[in-house]
């Protein structure tokens, strides 16, 4: 039986850890903080493949993640986490809006074509948005919060008997004359023999790699989310507006989030001022939410490789090493989950993850 350190426990890393104990490994879930509390927490947490169209073998796997969403909701039980209710999306570039909803229709994505009279109408009263925009629903897209589902996995795996390590960090990964990894060392000072190791640990991903040897070069993209706190929450699903995201949170609550005003991050702005600055777009497009009471904000590291694609699966040069480091963790965290515990324990390599294999990044790794 394969004992497995999963570190971070994030939605990547909790759907890695439920998935190989599920299927009999011994799993070490290890994190500095708490579980789902770090980047998942602070995402727009938004599942969809239809921002995903560079690439069409990037689709595929977001596609799949999608399905492995709704796969996940039948097997552990929809509760509080998961919300597929749809996504609206309008912009101030019309042409390239609808131009891309002709390249997902011509790849079988569901797309429909509204305008901002339809959805006031049928889907969200409150918006105040022009009779002729034209808007995008994407019905099979959904919304999922982080931070319970990650609770969720986690919980499950441990009852059925994975260990929990939160609180305390890896300082080191040992490695054999082979460079096969053989242990794991914490802060705390104690030592886990482990069989492999999964780098789940999002933006310190680049550091747990070069504990092995290796330079996973990471992009600095660093994104700011606020929720509001609302007596009656307008807004029923995920959205995009043009200078402003926007979806419920639960608990009369409100997400916002704004590559506009990420843009503004490290111009002297901290967050309690991003957080107005993204009340006051909001309000523009809800005009509800500019009564809503700012109920926390932060800036957090995205984990993105410098190619801006996942880097998930064995690493050749330093075995018993796995990767699983993406943006787009909430869209992407199952279907990863699961193909690497397959790969993890069967050695089956995926053809999913062909195009975003850690070895692409050639002449990344150093000597040990």
């Amino acid at each position: 039986m394969s004992r497995v350190a999963v570190i971070g426990a994030g939605i990547v890393g909790a759907c890695v850890g439920w998935e190989l104990t599920r299927r009999g490994a011994q799993v070490v879930f290890i994190d500095a903080g708490r579980p789902g509390e770090g980047v998942t927490n602070w995402s727009f947490s938004w599942v969809n493949a239809s921002n995903k169209t560079a690439r069409r073998s990037y689709f595929a796997l977001n596609v799949a993640g999608m399905a492995a969403h709704r796969d996940l909701a039948r097997t552990i039980g929809p509760d509080s986490w998961w919300h597929p209710s749809g996504h609206l999306r309008w912009a101030d570039d019309q042409a390239g809006l609808l131009e891309n909803a002709r390249v997902l229709a011509e790849w079988g994505y569901r797309v429909e074509l509204l305008t901002g009279a339809d959805v006031r109408r049928r889907l969200e009263p409150a918006l105040a948005i022009a009779d002729d925009v034209p808007v995008l629903c994407y019905p099979d897209e959904a919304w999922v919060h982080g931070h319970r589902l990650v609770g969720r996995l986690v919980d499950e795996a441990v009852a059925l008997g994975a260990e929990r390590r939160f609180g305390t960090a890896v300082r080191d990964i040992g490695t054999g004359s082979d460079g096969s990894v053989r242990t794991v060392v914490l802060s705390d000072a104690s030592r886990l023999d482990v069989d492999c190791v999964v780098n789940a640990a999002g933006p310190d991903a680049s550091q747990i790699a070069g504990l092995v040897g290796r330079e996973l070069p990471m992009r600095d993209e660093p994104g700011v989310v606020t929720r509001l706190s609302c007596a009656g929450v307008p807004v029923r699903r995920a959205m995009h507006a043009p200078h402003v995201e926007i979806r419920p949170d639960g608990n009369s609550l409100v997400v916002l989030h704004s590559r506009e005003v990420d843009a503004r991050i490290g111009a002297g702005d901290d967050a309690s001022q991003l957080a107005r600055r993204l009340q006051d777009l909001a309000r523009d497009v809800i005009p509800e939410l500019g009564d809503a009471t700012i109920a926390a904000a932060r800036i957090a590291h995205r984990p993105i490789p410098a190619d801006k694609y996942p880097s998930v699966g064995a690493l050749p040069s330093a075995p018993g090493y796995f990767e699983a480091v993406s943006h787009s963790g909430i869209t992407l965290g199952p279907v990863l989950g699961r193909l690497l515990a397959t790969e993890i324990l069967n050695g089956n390599r995926a053809d999913l993850l062909a195009d975003f294999r850690p070895e692409r990044f050639r002449g990344q790794e150093r000597a040990g």
